[in-house]
This record gives C-alpha cells, sequence and structure tokens, in this order.
C-alpha cells in the first residue's frame, strides 16, 4: 500500500503575531466582573452594605465573628462556593445601583 501525504495547513499559535484577531467592544461579552478582584468586591460591598448585611446576606462566619477584609479574602479564596455568593451579592449591588435614578 502506497503512502499517501496529506496536505496541512501549517499550525499557527492562535492569538500571536500580526494576524490576531481583535475584537471590538461591541463584540466582547459584557462581564461585569472582568478586572475586579476579589478585595475589591469586598470592599465596594463593606463600602455599600457593611458587614452586618453582608453577613445576613451570605451567612458565613468570617462576615458575621470579627469580619475584616483579610479573613473575608483567605476564606473566599479558599471556598468556591461562598465566593461564587459573594460574587452574586456584588452584582445585585451593581444592578440595584445601576437601577437608581440619578440625584
Amino acid at each position: 500500500m502506497p503512502f499517501l501525504a496529506i496536505a496541512r495547513a501549517p499550525e499557527r499559535a492562535v492569538g500571536h503575531g500580526p494576524q490576531r484577531a481583535t475584537m471590538t467592544s461591541s463584540e466582547r461579552p459584557r462581564d461585569p466582573l472582568h478586572g475586579v478582584t476579589l478585595a475589591m468586591m469586598l470592599e465596594r460591598l463593606v463600602d455599600e452594605l457593611g458587614w452586618d448585611a453582608m453577613g445576613r446576606a451570605v451567612d458565613i462566619r468570617c462576615f458575621t465573628h470579627e469580619p475584616s477584609i483579610a479573613s473575608s479574602l483567605k476564606f473566599l479564596r479558599r471556598t468556591p462556593w461562598a465566593r461564587a455568593k459573594v460574587e452574586a451579592l456584588y452584582l445585585d449591588v451593581l444592578a440595584a445601583r445601576r437601577s437608581r435614578p440619578r440625584s
């Protein structure tokens, strides 16, 4: 049986070099968490809601017993379910802020 050579296009690294496709801002998906660190989220939530309200919204010990940004960051980085709840709370606060009329 003769060997058949199959022509293939040369492989290129995706996203590198001058042929990289660039997306305009209207083509990019709008992710409100893009570029927002967990620390930034916590600081904003503390400013907007305070620790008591955060503890009622997300019942985790780092919000209810001697709360601090440092202890919350440590816990949330290790606990995916709690981080997901905090991210959801942050998105709710953003949505509520956008829906309020500006004065």
